[in-house]
């Protein structure tokens, strides 16, 4: 049994039955890839895909095209499937429109986030400082994930929200790379939500907007670093 296929059956058991068939396989290969179980140009075969997933394989090729019109999934000439590859500066050119957008949805999310997300954020908080005080890179991201995910939900504006989860996935691989391999970097980022959440849980909206600005700008001038050391 091969890691991709350890990773899938752990995902599977995790998982809730409450789903399509397409679903499951999206869900299931979205988070191989961005948990980088399946590497940037890595071919995807719907047949190996179906055998590991255990699903057929029209479900399985349906989630493969929505991942094609999500950017995570490219086609290739001759029709081959493959895992997208990103560079730094793919990743360069996300940021800034993120830039230009999540500062507004995180003002928004404060202004209108229940109690009980509130809630999920604080224990979400506290798991990303345990991940970083542990240098856990894998569960930091996992929990990174969520967090955002729950700023996106407590957003009023819905398009707004699935605008930038849609961007944050063209490039979650490779925006990571710098926060799991630069440990000062991963406890910075960490305090970076924490004053995101701080703001967020005061239900200031500027300060929330101000809060995830400095954290995109952070993400900025790191990655810039990357590149002006390549």
């Amino acid at each position: 049994m091969d890691n991709l296929e350890i990773y899938l059956s752990k995902q599977h058991k995790k998982r809730g039955s409450n789903r399509t068939r397409r679903e499951e396989a999206y869900d299931r290969i979205k988070d191989a890839i961005r948990h980088a179980e399946l590497k940037p140009g890595e071919p995807l075969s719907e047949t190996r895909l179906s055998k590991l997933l255990g699903i057929s394989r029209t479900p399985v090729r349906e989630a493969l095209q929505q991942l094609v019109q999500e950017g995570l999934v490219e086609t290739a000439p001759g029709q081959t499937v493959t895992v997208a590859s990103r560079s730094i500066q793919d990743v360069l050119d996300v940021v800034h429109i993120r830039s230009l957008l999540e500062p507004e949805l995180v003002r928004l999310a404060a202004e209108s986030i229940s109690k009980t997300q509130i809630e999920q954020l604080e224990a979400i908080i506290l798991k990303l400082e345990e991940a970083a005080k542990n240098h856990d890179l894998a569960a930091w991201a996992k929990v990174d994930v969520r967090f955002h995910e729950i700023i996106k939900e407590a957003c009023p504006n819905k398009l707004l929200g699935q605008t930038v989860v849609q961007l944050k996935n063209r490039v979650h691989q490779v925006a990571n790379i710098d926060t799991h391999t630069n440990p000062e970097r991963l406890v910075a980022c960490t305090q970076e939500h924490r004053d995101i959440f701080n703001a967020i849980k005061a239900r200031d909206g500027n300060k929330a907007r101000q809060a995830m600005e400095t954290h995109i700008a952070a993400l900025t001038n790191s990655l810039l670093k990357r590149i002006s050391y390549r």
